[in-house]
């Protein structure tokens, strides 16, 4: 009888940058569209986006001592692995988007002439930030969910160590 293949595959790079690229391209048209209708740009939403990053960092750093075994760590529920691997798959998303969005929005700002653009500027740059840190958190996160390899993995493949 053969164990059976994981059905849940790393997050694929091409994903991210695809959903990022989108939401770059609906941004640039509908930020050029309705940028005097919308509201000035705040810090909160990147004061958001980076303390969801600063926990997803945490989270990836204690899982990964934990599922290392380093001494003075507990064990981890393997369910609290999966719960993580799916928060960290779909920051990972929310932080391409947001990246791609706010990148878009940052850019646009940048190259505008308005006298309002050069104020929601420095609110849609520490956006970006704070998505590029949720985006390399999640994939931080869902590679510390890995679990390292047994001895008897090494023993079936020497390449696994």
């Amino acid at each position: 009888m053969t164990e059976p293949e994981p059905s849940l595959r790393p997050t694929s790079p091409a994903t991210l940058f695809v959903a990022g690229l989108a939401a770059a391209a609906l941004t640039w048209v509908l930020i050029g569209r309705f940028y005097g209708d919308l509201p000035k740009l705040t810090w909160l939403t990147a004061l958001t986006l980076g303390l969801l990053g600063l926990a997803e960092l945490y989270a990836a750093w204690n899982t990964r001592t934990r599922l290392a075994r380093r001494p003075g760590t507990e064990p981890v529920e393997p369910l609290t692995v999966a719960r993580l691997v799916v928060l960290a798959k779909a920051s990972s998303l929310v932080g391409a988007i947001f990246a791609g969005a706010y990148g878009a929005l940052a850019v646009w700002l940048w190259l505008s002439s308005l006298d309002a653009a050069g104020r929601d500027l420095p609110g849609a740059v520490l956006a970006l930030c704070a998505s590029a840190v949720l985006l390399v958190a999640a994939l931080w996160l869902e590679q510390s969910c890995r679990i390292p390899p047994g001895p008897k993995d090494i023993e079936k493949d020497p390449s696994a160590g």
